[in-house]
């Protein structure tokens, strides 16, 4: 079981901010900039390189849903980034497909 996984089940506490049926968002514990919020399908997928057809309203519902969750941070009128990330280069430190939603700062181009 991931830690998403136990997360969703109520295992481990977090500060949720968002939960529909399909999926949970909750700030990150080690923030990378004033808002940080991980979004999670309910149902696991390893990563978004792991992702079927078949998860295609999933992935539209996760990517609407963060811009809802961003309007109700108040940072949806400033600007806000969303990143997932897909593999070890790619930064990805839990095998449970995520979105990051950052905001209340200015992001930079190159991230990283």
């Amino acid at each position: 079981m991931t830690l998403f996984e136990k997360i969703i089940a109520r295992e481990i506490p977090a500060d949720i901010v968002f939960e529909d049926d399909l999926c949970l968002a909750f700030r990150d514990i080690s923030p990378q900039a004033p808002v940080h919020i991980l979004l999670v399908p309910k149902k696991l997928i390893a990563r978004i390189g792991g992702a079927q057809a078949d998860d295609q309203n999933l992935l539209g519902h996760l990517l609407l849903t963060a811009a809802e969750i961003a309007r109700r941070e108040n940072i949806a009128s400033s600007g806000y980034r969303l990143v997932i990330n897909n593999g070890p280069h790619g930064g990805e430190s839990v095998p449970h497909l995520h979105l990051h939603i950052l905001g209340g700062r200015h992001m930079d181009w190159p991230p990283g």
